[in-house]
This record gives structure tokens, sequence and C-alpha cells, in this order.
């Protein structure tokens, strides 16, 4: 991933200073930029590339949180790094550029405002290191201003770094907007031009406004992870994106993976009765939880499925419509889906699986490429508060085969004895041995030929779901 990543955020036809200069050297672009938390970085790469005074009509940092207050407001949240305080930064700066050269520049002129609240690394503190960053834009002159707003995780370990970076990505942010708003996976392709891997993650993105209508914002932040800016993004029940840390900080975290295509009852009793598991350990419930359907992008190789974006949309709102939170990611194996989540929480992570993926977990070939094979791979899945919930199913014989009767190999049996007797991996129940009977790839198969008996195999309000939208090649 690394030398593909390097590869991808080295291209780029103008090096940042060069880009600055081509805004600062065009009198028809022309806004401010406010930046809270880690320095004004932005600011300096134009005024370093020179003839600024052609593009920015303004820099500030309102530091003092009192002085923030005053000009920005105090928002619901009351959180300064926020998507509510970056959208009041831009609204704010954009609606006073205009307001005090609109008349007295040239009527040609497009104007932006750039915003960025940040939460850098802090000298004695080992806090969580991320920014809201956005640009409000006229795309041309006279237009409705559109947004771009971008949450970022700075990787680097020190506050300079951290800054250095931020500064690139704001040009980036910037010049995009104006040079690639025809094309939004060439501004999320963009965004860390010029920028050595492993300094930033960006884990969502927004655009809204007159010239991103036609925008669907679950189907562009998709890109993030196949244009290898982040690992994985999520939605909420609303169909929102949403900023992991936010959903699962001081969590515990449930999830399932699935393809999901479409939704079962199958796979809804699998979450249920994983939920139901999960609340009987101490001091778990609904109110401490997050539960999190995940989607990976990757194949039993690690190889992107090159399933459409459409698809996985379709996916998204189906698992939304039932109120689940979704998670698409590019990972493969379980221990590194599993280490996502630790980046967020220390709790209880609880991973509900299938008999057939205790097998791919005890699969020795599944660990080709991990230096200390299967060994390192449990080391990494059940280092702490981490188990497996395992759904039973039925054996040759129509009966039901639970996690107990799993066969592994002789050489690892002692090894799967220790994580039972540990309660690393325990088994869920099956409320209706009928659900055994539903299979995903053939409900799809007969989708096509309209409503019939597939109904009864899904939740009603995904029947109704796909029926209205003509998901997943329904035809009415």
């Amino acid at each position: 991933m690394d030398k593909k990543l390097e590869s991808k955020n080295n291209v780029s036809h103008r090096n940042t200073s060069q880009k600055a200069l081509r805004m600062n050297l065009d009198e028809k672009k022309y806004g401010t930029i406010v930046e809270i938390g880690a320095g004004q970085e932005v600011a300096r790469q134009f005024f370093l590339a020179g003839a600024a005074a052609g593009t920015i009509a303004k820099t500030m940092s309102a530091y003092d949180m009192k002085f923030s207050d005053a000009i920005y407001g105090v928002q619901e949240d009351r959180r300064y790094v926020s998507k509510n305080r970056v959208r009041a930064m831009m609204e704010q700066e954009f609606d006073l550029v205009v307001d005090r050269v609109g008349e007295t520049r040239s009527k040609s002129s497009r104007y932006f405002a750039y915003a960025a609240t940040v939460a850098a690394k802090s000298f004695n503190r080992d806090n969580e290191c991320h920014a809201w960053c956005g640009i409000r834009v006229q795309m041309y002159p006279g237009a409705e201003p559109s947004n771009i707003v971008v949450h970022v995780r700075m990787l680097d370990d020190n506050a300079e770094a951290q800054q250095q970076a931020l500064g690139v990505l704001g040009v980036n942010l910037i010049y995009a907007a104006y040079y690639y708003y025809e094309n939004p996976k060439q501004i999320i392709d963009s965004l860390t031009d010029n920028m050595k891997n492993n300094r930033l993650e960006i884990d969502s993105i927004d655009f809204q406004g007159p010239y991103f209508e036609d925008i669907d914002n679950r189907a562009i932040n998709l890109h993030l992870i196949r244009g290898w800016k982040t690992r994985a993004v999520m939605f909420r029940p609303d169909g929102s994106v949403a900023v992991p840390a936010e959903i699962l900080y001081k969590k515990n975290v449930l999830t399932i993976r699935g393809s999901f295509r479409p939704v079962t009852n199958l796979n809804i009793d699998m979450i249920e009765q994983g939920k139901k598991s999960f609340y009987a350990m101490n001091h778990i419930d609904d109110s401490n939880t997050v539960a999190i359907a995940e989607i990976s992008l990757n194949d039993a190789k690690g190889q992107d499925n090159n399933v459409p974006e459409a698809d996985i949309v379709q996916r998204i709102q189906i698992l939304n419509s039932l109120g689940y939170n979704v998670m698409i990611s590019d990972y493969t194996r379980y221990f590194s889906l599993r280490a996502y989540f630790r980046q967020y929480t220390k709790l209880q992570i609880g991973i509900v699986v299938g008999m057939i993926n205790v097998k791919q977990i005890f699969d020795e070939d599944s660990y080709r490429g991990v230096e200390g094979g299967i060994l390192e791979g449990f080391g990494k899945l059940f280092p702490d508060n981490t188990r497996l919930f395992v759904y039973p199913e039925l054996d040759e014989n129509g009966e039901i085969s639970e996690f107990t009767d799993v066969k592994v190999q002789d050489h690892l049996r002692f090894l799967y004895r220790h994580l039972l007797e540990n309660g690393f991996i325990s088994g869920i129940e099956c409320s209706d041995k009928a659900l055994f009977k539903i299979y995903s790839r053939e409900v799809l198969k007969q989708l096509s030929k309209g409503r019939g008996d597939w109904e009864s195999s899904v939740p009603e309000q995904v029947a109704e779901t796909i029926i209205e939208h003509k998901l997943f090649g329904f035809r009415g």
C-alpha cells in the first residue's frame, strides 16, 4: 500500500509554491484565509510565493476563545475544532470580503474564504491531532457560493510538521476548488499533492452548494478509500458522512461484516443476536455502544472488488433505513479491522461472525505476508477487550452446528481451545431455524423478476425501499 500511496501523493503538475503563485497572479480570485490552532501556514505559503496582495484580502488567527466567539458566535455543541465552527468561519469571512470589496473590485472577481480550526500536537499531552478545513468559493462571478469541507487527522509526531502538512493541504484545497471543481475525484486526489505518505489521513469530505448539487456525498466519500486518503469511511443512520472519532470515541463497538446485497432477515438476526450477547457483558448497553455494519471493498486476497460506488451506496441506504451505522473499508483481515477501532476506543470490541468466518480466521493461508503468520494475526486480534460472537449454521444433516463444533487443523486445536476457555470466542443463538434457508444471492436473482417470494426473506422496510427505488436491478 505504501508504495502505491506514495506514488499517488507525489504526482503533481505544480508544486505548492507554483500553485500559490498561480493563484496570486490571477487578479480575479480574491479572498480571506483564517486559521486557528496551527499557526498561519496556509497564508504563509501564499506570502512566500510572492504577489500575495493579488489574492489575499485578509489573514487572521483568533486564538483567544472570547475573541473567536465574538467573531464567529458560539456553536450549539460549544466545540472549537468542529464542522460547525469551520462552517461559521467560512460563512462569516466570505460575507465580509464580498461586502467590503465587492463594489470596488472588478465585476469579474470570484471570491473565496478558506478556514481551518485545528487541534495540533500539544507540548505536554497526548491529544488527538485533527483539523476541520474548508473553503467557501464562487465558481464564477456573482455566483452563489459552494462549500468544500474536509476532516483531517495529522499523523506527524510534532506540531511543526503537522502545521507544515496543513499548509500544503490548504493550498491544495484552495487551488483544487478553482481549477478542478468539475471533477470532485480530482479534487480529492490532489489534496495530498507534494506531500509524503503517512502524514495526513482525510476521513471525510463534504461538498455543498449550487455547483455540487449533483454530487452524492456518500459516493464521493468512497473515493477517499480508493484514492488512498483513508482506510475507512463511516455513515450515520441518517445517511450523513461521519467522522469515525466522533462515533467511536469512548464507545463499546459491535460490528458485523457482510456484503448486505441486500440485507436479509438472516443478517438482521445475526446483528440482533450479537447485540443481545454483547449487552449481556458487564457495563455494556445501548447507551454506551455503537453497532456498525461493515462492508469491505476488498476480496479475500486483499484486492479491490471494483464494485461500482452506486452499488455500495444502495447498500448504505438500505442499512441506514434500518437504523444502522455503516462503515466501508478496505480491510481484509479482522485483526486490521480491530486495530482501526482501537485507535478511537479502549473499551470492548465485539465482532459478529459466521462459522465460515471462523474457519477462514483459522486458515493459515489467510496470513500470507504476515511475518509472524497466524500467531501474529491472533496476537493482534485478541490482545485486549476483543471477542468474536459466532452465529451457528446448519450441518449437512440439517442440524444446528455451533462454535464449539468448528474443526481446525490438529496443530491449532489447543489454540482454539485456549480462545474458547478464556472467552475470546463465544456463541450466539439463531432465533429461527428457517432463517438458514435464506441466501442473499438467491434473493438478488429474484429481484430482476419483480415482486415475489423474495420479499419474505428481507425486512419489510427493506422490501419497500428496494421496490420504491428499484435497487439491485429490481424491475417492477
